[in-house]
């Protein structure tokens, strides 16, 4: 960790507050922030896991994953504070940016996959 300052843990009440405001998908529970991503298989899931992992060594925080066939269930909790910390929440909405990006519904060249065609779809996007 590059601050050797021991950051500052969240009390239940206050996750949820910030979860509710910020990562409204995301919940707490048995001390962590926790997410799962939905996929449509095997491909998808490994494209996720591997987004997710890219993100975690960037940001040195190392989240807990579970990964099975139709999903990944994201578990964050910074273990050298004991505790939820800004670091989650930052690596949280990062994950949700990253994983839930949809170039096509924003325009410009980079236009996404066909979301008429199942073929190509790996993330199952909450509507």
């Amino acid at each position: 960790m590059n601050n050797p300052a021991k950051p500052r843990v969240y009390a239940p009440d206050e996750i949820a507050a910030k979860l509710a405001a910020e990562l409204p998908r995301w919940r707490y529970e048995h001390g962590f922030i926790k997410r799962v991503y939905k996929t449509h298989g095997w491909k998808g899931t490994l494209m996720a896991v591997n987004a997710i992992g890219h993100l975690a060594e960037a940001a040195w925080h190392h989240p807990d994953l579970s990964v099975s066939y139709p999903s990944v269930e994201v578990r964050l909790q910074t273990h050298e504070a004991g505790g939820v910390t800004d670091r989650d929440f930052a690596l949280a909405r990062k994950i949700e940016d990253i994983v839930l990006w949809r170039p096509g519904r924003e325009g410009g060249a980079l236009e996404g996959p066909p979301e008429s065609d199942a073929r190509f779809a790996y993330i199952k996007y909450d509507e």
